[in-house]
């Protein structure tokens, strides 16, 4: 945004006059890129005004020797002004520029102007098109000559702007087609690569039109490719195979529509592949005459050109689409395998692999990248066919030949690489595939597993690996086939031993099978271990037995037990002891034994034995990297003699060798790589003694002449940077072709194939999907050695150390200068592995004796020839310096480099050492000096700005870019100048030096992030940074160059991070879709990785500017931009590209991308993302096969019709998706589980049906989820029944999402339903196949998960519905008695283990509901049966069904429950216990698989602990014998309650006690100590087991005689509290101490009730004392029942209510602090600590009493004192109910009048009273008291206690004092209250008590009714305060005595009749006075006739009383009389209707 501030539509020429040249540059390319925005905009009147001014400029800039970037924005901007403005002045600009290039002048200065002028000429065709008229013929024929002498740049510039004219001109420009075809020739055999890239594209446009180039001139064009992939790099092999592979696939399916009569071939696919396959056999030159001799010729192609090829036909396919590659595979598939099947092709085992390379990239490229799984499907069956007819060739040759020659039949040497190419491909596909490639296995018209095994016996080793891997892919990706493959090549292996190729064949196939048992999580049976350790056995004893098979039995011995060892150490352990005795018997025992092994030898026998020992040292190896854990000090000591022995052997090694010969060269080299692969994992002490030995071996090794690899660039890519990889051009970077181009490295091998090492096949490899690749045998020794030597470098003595160095440096010295290199390489390789161990090893290099020849060996290395070696030179100098960690010996090293940087003009010096100076400080953090820092960039600077040479200005840009990232702020200084440098390059370098370009992108990025957040400044030296960052990203993002527009996307990522207000979204993100499907790999990763970052801040802006990308593109430019952006938005492009994506990391960050918009993005647009995630679902076009539905049931219902559409898939009209892989199809099912969670976060309308129909009819636009719950139940039935296992977990994972979240969303059409009843049949069917006897045992686990949950979720309330679903869970619980035979055959034991624990894990739950839903419908029994409506019946039925379901089976799951919790318990003992363990196992595991049981044990246990413990509940620990449980492994002799022979012997309550502690046992244990991540889920559910446990009275009463038990589990209890904050679980954890305290109060009652029957009843007097605190009343904290419960409540009452800490902020509490906000958990948190505390005395002996009492007195007092407050009176109403309820259970207690505490209690319970009302007398925070709360506190003390306890005056005045003050409050609820209690007291049956009050307040009463007659009641409440009056006055009349009656009567009558109103007042009175009216009245015809004679006497003393009353009477006569009429009055049946009619019909 920034550049755009400062321009207008004409260049502001007056400030561009006054800047300097760089800085002018910069100016003008900001006002073009800002022109290039405004002139699409800008006004059409003002253009008009300006254009001729402005066309000037622009013509005038073409003159100013503009730079690349500079003239690529001129060329744009003047051809869209002409677009847009007038074209008047085209025809003049375009004759300036051909006169331009018909100009004479060539010098260098004028070269730019010219260059610029060829870039505006192809900008105006382009953009004008054929408005230019015929000018272009000119214009063509004047580029054309001028290209014949220009240099690269001009011909690169030529070529280019010739390809936009032809884009312009379209099909007009046909007649110059030939002679930019024949100028396009030549340019693409140029000796400049950038040149053949133009020629190439320049060819690809006119390719579009002219028709002759895949006619006519087709073999022509394909000869010329030829010649253009010979000596070529990475971009030209891309941009010319794109050629080659458009206009083949042109040639077989023309574009164009062809005018009739223009004749022309069109190529059948055979001719186009004959062409392809003569370049790939003979190569570019003369081919089309050479004849059948010549091809068979010994020339070797180039590797350039068959990568080339490759890469073309990759091409041609894809052009030709998925469709034509379906229809046309079989053929495509036979013309591929005949290139690798020619002689010509494979000359070589080199050019053999190179060959077979290629192939399977042209195989997966198209098989993998264009075909649906649908197509792949059949691709597979095309395959197995040709690997079929192969074979059965190879088989006929065999049989026709000689049994001694048939190796070398051509047949079969022709047949192997084809075998290889199609058997890889064979497992790729079906690895691809996964469980979705089950249907291809079970095609016998096919038999893909006989036809692949079948190979396993061809006499070519690498057919037989190849057939190996193949079974291994098929086995990864179908777990369910590991264990039958395995055993069906055992079997063969042991039957067809004395077969050569059936050894070799079959021993890979269970090498590799056993490699391919670790990727799946079900595994293989323990058992397979042992046949395989067997096999291994009787190979390796038979080997002498038969000559001919001694080798490969010995070697198939071996590979089988380095198999074994990758199944780790749980298999491992157990045949340990066997497989050390085979390592002690393959080596000699003594030094004697080895010399009479040599002198007696044979080349023959030595090939066997050293077979074997290189077997047994690799089995070694792999034992010490898959099974550490078994590598004990025992383990060790044994390993020593078999090793010392070999070590011993390799110095006898040269003497074999100088007596046999080479025959036993390729044996010998395989034991040395061994022997030092194994010494490289093994401590020092293994080969301490022999350190020289080996050391003198690996220096011959490494400096030696007689090395058999000629090349070993192959040691240094893994040692270089990462970073410095850009320097080494495309074939080291990560690109799509990486797997062909790595042959390409320099001097580099073939690569590796598996038949230079069989024993890689068991490898593991950190991609699922890679063949291992070993290198050739020589090569891997070398690689051994590099290892070996780097860790044994740090091992070393300083004497040692220098020596190795020395004769390293003397070597590479003395050897000839054609092997120098390859010495130095070794040296280098090695010597940098060392330095890299010594940092690893935080050791020192030594003194300078050390430092010497080590910095003399890298200083030789950094001038190299080889820019690898210099890039591995340069980062092992710069380990030195991080080892050697001296400031003087970096400046030394550094001062050596510049040194030779002053005087060195070569371009390998000046390379080496600038880079040399960048990585110094690489390990070194911030130890830069200033002063050595700003010499560094000194010279850098110098050499970065040599125009010479632009290698060094590579190396020297990527030098500065590491001394920025190490700068750090030292850097800062040197900012403005660098980014004035990179600016000044990236204007000004040509765009053919591309490296450069990437250089200066490097550095760019660096400088973004050494400013970081500096750049959001906004002091003017920021701004101009940024705004050089902005220009910098811009030039970049301009640049033709892939990887360049890659690191401008990085930068600008970089620049949004640290400043994202001054990053263009609306530039940034349309640039980002256009390269979102880039053919570059570098490309697509940037883009995706800065749309992660932008959509987590922005992600709707990014998607809104994506979908108006649309809108702005020309119709012509729409082609480049996935279709998927225009249907589906930015989020379907990305999906649809993950679905083609092979990228693991690319894949990583679309799913991150997608996450982040689905989060910001879904709940706004749902509609949206549930369609997209609905395409992706249904896109499979065999998903209405993929599961039968029955539908007889849902036939049945007319209302569920509706729901068939769910049952198949019903093809999309317009999908954008097209057959997406199981994978894409499982992330979209993520997706939706994502989709749900997110709108959960939001509106609660989303989970209602009701809300949102309400908020839809407000609000039309909104949208909520539950609205399209259909497509959600689609969704995940599509998922779940899918072939995939994958899908199909995500399906259920899905689906019980779903029922979770909607399972209580009521249906509002249908009161009493819920809207999932609807969907019954949906989720049945999608369980159904889930529990199929084929289903692996983790579907099967989630899916039973899914049926608890649908089952618990109460919405199937019809039972037989029911009991479809309920019969799915019977099923599994049968096979789990079973023991699912077959599938215990298939996976391994854990695999059972887990699938029977889901399943009793899914009958708890179901359990769990069944047993809660009975006991909730049952409590309020009586209650329902009276007024329960018709809905509630149905529901009660559905809960009685379910729980007869269940119980039905109970008798079994119960002993399964119980079997599987002594599992449980036994599994998390203590390690120190493992021994204790049963060794047969236990119900549900085994012995040999127990660590992988243990996962799935904990993560069922405690739904099995809730279930058992309510079944124990139930049957009220009454045991029932109900037979044995049929379980499937015999249960241990320890069984609770089995019947067992051990358990008949057990009496019932050895039975309930066993059970009651296994319960106990197993809760207290991880109550202890949960997990950090323990859910909360689990916590609760463990203490809802325990109180469903402590529910029953025999526990309780086990728990109750077990004080140390109880104490211990109050403390646990304490703790959890302390830990966990949940309510629930806090509440929980009360409940259970209830339950705890119910169980002492019962157990000390029968000690009690015990006592006085043994005593009895006359002696209670000296009954001993039950009870805590017995007759000390002390309490022992730690052994106390009652202190851990008051410790326990005091913690949960102090949390909600910290006010009642006393030492609270280290202040006195004051009362009248701010009260707390208390919500309902709080609440009933206080209520139920308090109701624990109140029954505390209860277990206490009276002295126990006394001493509690104090604490729990306050505790109460405090919580009424808190509570009572009236602010928050209603939150406070149930903790204030509970401290109430809680004093008197208190003051009631027995222990208040025992004898012993009487008078504690006594004086205890006074100071209570006391300081209750020392509360009541607090005036300042009076009005916020709650009156009410203290005066019923009081009024419990005056009622429940002892007349002594307030009967003395100190406290029974202020509580009459009390009550006053409160009858004479103004708030009528107060005085109800007052009155109320009043009553209470009045009717004490204590005179003591009662006496006081009455004759305090009763005065009072009378006064407070007397008073009403002039002040009528108001409102209700005041009448009810009157009402409770009268009514106390009431109560003293009956309370006082008879002869005082009359005089209390004579008041209250007249206080009654005053009440009376008059009939004028009665009609105009307001409702309270008339009620108070009615009252009075019928209080006065009730009393007065039960005191006739007082109210005679007053009717006659008081007349006008009289007079009141009758009229007062007879108005209330009058009104019943009147009520009665009118009731007559209505006629009879004339009732009004019971339904009322919605509508009026009349």
């Amino acid at each position: 945004m920034e550049l755009d501030l400062a321009h207008g539509l004409l260049l502001n020429e007056d400030i561009c006059s006054q800047l300097s040249e760089p800085q002018r540059a910069e100016f003008v390319f900001e006002w073009l890129t800002f022109l290039q925005k405004l002139l699409v905009a800008a006004d059409k009147a003002d253009l008009k005004e300006k254009q001729k001014k402005l066309v000037e400029q622009l013509t005038a800039l073409l003159n100013s020797s503009p730079g690349p970037p500079t003239r690529r924005l001129i060329a744009k901007n003047l051809a869209l002004l002409y677009s847009v403005g007038d074209t008047f002045s085209v025809y003049q600009t375009v004759d300036k520029c051909n006169e331009i290039i018909r100009s004479k002048d060539d010098s260098p200065s004028y070269l730019p102007t010219k260059l610029a002028t060829v870039a505006c000429l192809g900008a105006l065709y382009e953009q004008l098109g054929r408005m230019l008229g015929n000018t272009f013929t000119e214009t063509v024929g004047n580029l054309l000559k001028a290209m014949k002498n220009a240099e690269s740049q001009g011909r690169y510039e030529i070529m280019m702007s010739l390809k936009k004219i032809l884009r312009g001109q379209g099909v007009s420009a046909v007649p110059c087609h030939r002679d930019i075809y024949k100028a396009a020739r030549v340019c693409l055999t140029d000796r400049s690569m950038a040149v053949r890239c133009a020629a190439a594209k320049c060819l690809l446009e006119l390719q579009k039109e002219a028709i002759f180039m895949w006619s006519t001139e087709l073999e022509n064009v394909a000869t010329l490719c030829f010649k253009a992939f010979e000596g070529s790099n990475y971009e030209v092999r891309v941009a010319v195979s794109e050629l080659l592979g458009t206009v083949l696939a042109t040639a077989v399916m023309p574009k164009q529509v062809v005018a009739p009569r223009q004749s022309f071939k069109r190529s059948s696919l055979e001719e186009v592949m004959d062409l392809l396959a003569s370049g790939f056999l003979r190569g570019g030159s003369g081919f089309l005459r050479a004849s059948g001799e010549m091809l068979m010729g010994s020339s070797s192609v180039s590797r350039d050109l068959k990568v080339g090829i490759t890469q073309a036909c990759v091409v041609f396919v894809c052009s030709l689409g998925g469709q034509w590659l379906e229809r046309n595979f079989s053929a495509f598939l036979v013309h591929i395998l005949e290139l690798v099947s020619h002689p010509k092709a494979c000359q070589t085992q080199a050019d053999a692999i190179c060959c077979r390379r290629c192939i399977s990239f042209i195989l997966r490229a198209t098989v993998g990248g264009l075909l649906g799984e649908k197509a792949q499907t059949a691709a597979a069956k095309e395959i197995c066919l040709a690997v079929g007819k192969q074979n059965k060739a190879v088989d006929a040759a065999m049989t026709d030949s000689n049994i001694e020659m048939r190796v070398g039949t051509t047949d079969v040497t022709a047949s192997q690489h084809v075998l290889v190419c199609a058997l890889q491909e064979l497992g790729s596909i079906i690895l691809g595939l996964g469980t979705a490639a089950s249907p291809l296995l079970q095609d016998t018209s096919i038999g893909v597993l006989d036809t692949v095994v079948s190979v396993l016996l061809h006499p070519s080793v690498s057919a037989r690996l190849a057939a190996a891997w193949c079974l291994r892919c098929i086995a990864v990706a179908l777990p369910s086939q590991v264990s039958v493959l395995l055993d069906r090549c055992s079997e063969r292996l042991s039957a067809l031993k004395s077969s050569l190729e059936a050894v070799a064949g079959y021993g890979a196939a269970v090498a590799a099978l056993l490699e391919a048992a670790q990727h799946s999580s079900l595994g293989i049976p323990h058992g397979k271990g042992k046949v395989v350790v067997a096999l291994a056995e009787d190979l390796l004893r038979s080997a002498a037995q038969n000559s001919r098979l001694s080798v490969q039995r010995t070697q198939t011995g071996w590979l089988l037990l380095n198999a074994l060892m990758t199944l780790g150490p749980t298999v491992v352990h157990h045949h340990l002891p066997r497989v050390l005795l085979l390592w002690k018997c393959s080596f000699p025992q003594s030094a004697k034994d080895l010399e009479t092994e040599r002198s007696r030898g044979d080349p023959f026998t030595w090939q066997v034995t050293l077979e074997g020992r290189a077997g047994a040292l690799c089995a070694m190896k792999n034992f010490v990297l898959h099974c550490g854990d078994l590598l004990t000090d025992e383990v060790n000591q044994r390993l020593l003699p078999p090793l010392s022995s070999a070590i011993t052997l390799l110095t006898q090694l040269p003497l074999l060798t100088k007596s046999y010969g080479n025959t036993l060269k390729n044996i010998i080299v395989l034991f040395k790589q061994r022997l030092y692969e194994i010494l490289a994992l093994l401590p020092k002490k293994t080969y301490e003694g022999r350190t020289d030995t080996i050391l003198k071996q690996l220096t011959t090794d490494l400096t030696g002449l007689e090395q058999s690899t000629s090349h070993a660039a192959f040691l240094l890519p893994p040692l270089c940077h990462p970073d410095d990889m850009l320097l080494l051009g495309s074939t080291l970077q990560e690109t799509d072709h990486r797997f062909i181009e790595e042959q390409l490295l320099q001097g580099g091998l073939a690569g590796g194939s598996l038949e230079y090492d069989a024993f890689a096949i068991c490898q593991r490899l950190s991609c699922v999907d890679m063949v291992p690749l070993p290198l050739c045998p020589a090569a891997s020794a070398i690689v051994a050695a590099v290892n070996l030597f780097g860790v044994m470098f740090p091992r070393l003595s300083q004497i040692q150390r220098t020596q190795v160095l020395e004769l390293f440096c003397d070597a590479i010295k003395q050897v000839k200068a054609s092997r120098q290199e390859l010495v130095q390489v070794h040296v280098i390789s090695a010597f940098c592995t060392a330095l890299k161990c010594l940092v690893n090893c935080r050791t020192s290099l030594g003194a300078d004796e050390v430092q010497k020849p080590a910095l003399s060996l890298l200083m030789g290395a950094l001038e190299s020839s080889s820019p690898l070696l210099r890039c591995v030179a340069a980062e092992a100098l710069s380990r030195l310096v991080q080892v050697v960690n001296d400031n003087a010996f970096t400046l030394g090293v550094a001062q050596i480099s510049f040194d030779r940087l002053k005087t060195a003009r070569d371009v390998v010096s000046r390379t080496g050492h600038s880079l040399a100076l960048g990585t110094l400080y690489r390990y070194m953090g911030g130890s830069i000096s200033s002063q050595h820092l700003s010499a560094c960039v000194g010279v850098l600077y110098t050499l970065s700005q040599d125009n010479t040479s632009p290698e060094v200005q590579m190396w020297a840009l990527h030098s500065l870019s590491l001394i920025i990232d190490t700068g750090g702020q030292l850097y800062h200084v040197h900012m403005e100048q660098t980014f004035a440098l990179v600016l000044l390059l990236l204007l000004t370098v040509p765009p053919t030096h591309v490296e450069v370009h990437q250089s200066l992108g490097r550095c760019l990025n660096a400088l973004i992030t050494a400013l970081g957040p500096e750049l959001q400044g906004g002091s003017s030296s920021i701004s101009a940074l940024r705004k050089s960052c902005l220009v910098g990203c811009a030039v970049m993002q301009d640049n033709p160059d892939c990887l360049v527009q890659a690191q401008a996307i990085s930068c600008l990522q970089q620049l949004h991070m640290f400043a994202p207000r001054h990053v263009n979204l609306t530039n940034l993100v349309p640039s980002l879709c256009v390269n979102l499907c880039s053919s570059y790999l570098s490309l697509r990763r940037a883009v995706v990785a800065c749309l992660r970052q932008l959509t987590q801040r922005e992600a709707k802006e990014v998607s809104e500017h994506a979908v108006a990308l649309f809108k702005d593109l020309p119709s012509r430019d729409m082609a480049t931009l996935d279709a998927a952006i225009k249907e589906s938005g930015l989020e379907g492009a990305l999906f649809s590209l993950l679905d083609k994506e092979s990228d693991q990391q690319l894949c990583q960050d679309i799913k991150e991308t997608l996450n982040h918009m689905l989060t910001s993005m879904s709940v706004n647009n749902l509609s949206h993302w549930i369609k997209l995630c609905k395409d992706v679902l249904s896109a499979s076009a065999d998903f209405a096969a993929a599961a039968p539905i029955e539908t007889t049931q849902e036939e049945e219902d007319g209302d569920r019709v509706d729901d068939a559409s769910v049952f198949t898939s019903k093809p999309e009209k317009s999908s954008p998706f097209t057959n997406p892989c199981w994978s894409t199809r499982v992330f979209a099912a993520q997706c939706v589980c994502c989709i749900i969670g997110q709108c959960e976060k939001e509106d609660e309308a989303h989970f209602s049906m009701a809300l949102a129909q309400e908020k839809r009819l407000h609000d039309p636009s909104s949208d909520f989820l539950v609205l399209h719950l259909a497509d959600l139940i689609r969704m995940a039935f599509m998922a779940a029944t899918d072939h995939s296992d994958q899908l199909r977990l995500s399906g259920l994972q899905t689906l019980l999402v779903i029922i979770r979240k909607f399972a209580a969303v009521p249906e509002p059409e249908f009161p009493g339903h819920v809207i999932l009843e609807q969907f019954q049949a949906n989720v049945g069917a999608a369980l159904r196949p889930a529990f199929t006897p084929d289903t692996p045992p983790d579907v099967t686990a989630k899916a039973c998960e899914v049926c608890s949950a649908w089952i618990a979720s109460g919405v199937v309330s019809d039972l037989s519905d029911l009991r479809r679903v309920h019969q799915l869970l019977v099923s599994s619980l049968a096979n789990v008695q079973s023991g699912k035979d077959v599938q215990n055959q298939l996976y391994n034991e854990s695999a059972f283990t887990m699938e029977a624990l889901a399943v009793l894990k899914a009958w708890a739950e179901v359990y769990t509901v069944a047993v809660n839903s009975q006991t909730l419908m049952e409590s309020p029994k009586k209650q329902l049966l009276k007024a329960s409506s018709g809905s509630e019946e149905h529901s009660n039925q559905s809960v009685d069904g379910l729980f007869s379901l269940v119980q039905a089976d109970i008798a079994t799951l119960s002993k399964l429950w119980l079997a599987a919790l002594q599992d449980y318990a036994l599994l998390t003992l203590p390690s120190e216990y493992n021994l204790q363990l049963p060794t047969g196992g236990g119900a549900f595991y085994t012995a040999e698989t127990v660590e992988h049981a243990r996962p799935h044990y904990y993560s069922s246990w405690t739904s099995i602990l809730y279930a058992t413990s309510l079944w124990l509940n139930s049957t009220g620990f009454i045991v029932i014998d109900e037979g044995p449980a049929n379980l499937s492994r015999p249960v241990t002799p320890t069984s609770m309650g089995q019947s067992s022979s051990l358990a008949m012997v057990k009496s019932p309550e050895d039975i309930n006690s066993d059970r009651f502690h296994l319960i106990l046992g197993i809760s207290v244990e991880f109550l202890c100590s949960p997990h950090s991540d323990a859910p909360m889920d689990s916590i609760t559910t463990c203490l809802l087991a325990l109180q469903s446990l402590l529910d029953v009275p025999w526990p309780r009463s086990k728990i109750g005689n077990d004080q140390v038990l109880s104490v211990e589990l109050l403390n646990v209890l304490h703790r959890l509290i302390v830990t966990r904050e949940s309510p629930a679980i806090q509440l929980a954890v009360l409940e259970l101490v209830k339950r705890i305290i119910c169980a002492a109060q019962e157990h000390v009652k029968e000690k009690r009730r015990s006592a006085e029957v043994d005593d009895g009843a006359a002696e209670k007097e000296t009954l001993p004392e039950f009870g805590e605190g017995k007759d000390t009343g002390g309490l022992i904290p730690g052994k106390s029942l009652v202190f851990a419960a008051l410790e326990l409540c005091l913690c949960i009452l102090v949390r909600q209510l910290p006010q009642l800490n006393p030492k609270l902020a280290g202040s006195p509490m004051t009362c009248g602090s701010k009260p707390q906000i208390l919500n309902d958990s709080d609440c009933k948190l206080i209520a139920t600590a308090l109701g624990i505390l109140s029954e505390l005395p209860s277990v206490c002996s009276p002295e126990g009493s006394v001493s509690i009492l104090p604490t729990i007195l306050f505790l109460i007092t405090g919580v009424i004192r808190e509570m009572a407050v009236k602010c928050f009176s209603a939150q406070s109403s149930m903790p204030l109910s509970a401290a109430l309820q809680a004093l008197k259970t208190v003051v009631v207690s027995p222990m208040a009048r025992a004898e012993k505490s009487r008078l504690a209690w006594t004086s205890l319970l006074r100071c209570a009273v006391v300081t209750l009302l020392e509360e009541h007398k607090t005036d300042s925070f009076q009005s916020e008291v709650d009156e009410v709360g203290l005066l019923t506190a009081i009024t419990i003390f005056v009622l429940s206690a002892s007349p002594e306890v307030v009967s003395v005056d100190c406290i029974q005045n202020p509580c009459v004092e009390m009550f006053k003050k409160s009858l004479e409050s103004k708030d009528p609820v107060v005085l109800v209250r007052c009155y109320q209690m009043l009553q209470s007291i009045f009717q004490s049956p204590s005179r003591l008590v009662s006496v006081p009050y009455i004759q305090a307040l009763g005065p009072v009463i009378v006064n407070n009714l007397q008073s009403v007659e002039k002040k009528k009641p108001e409102c209700m409440l005041e009448f009810q305060a009157v009402q409770e009056g009268v009514k106390a006055l009431e109560c003293l009349v009956s309370t006082v005595d008879v002869e005082y009656r009359s005089e209390l009567i004579a008041i209250l009558l007249p206080l009654l009749i005053s009440f009376l109103l008059d009939e004028n007042a009665l009609v105009s009175s307001q409702s309270p006075a008339r009620s108070l009216h009615e009252f009075a009245l019928q209080n006065l015809m009730r009393i007065g006739p039960q005191h006739s004679a007082v109210f005679k006497n007053l009717m006659a003393t008081s007349p006008a009383m009289k007079v009141r009353l009758e009229a007062a009477v007879k108005g209330n006569q009058e009104s019943i009389k009147a009520k009665n009429a009118a009731h007559q009055s209505k006629p009879p049946g004339k009732h009004s209707p019971s339904i009322q009619l919605k509508t009026n019909f009349l």
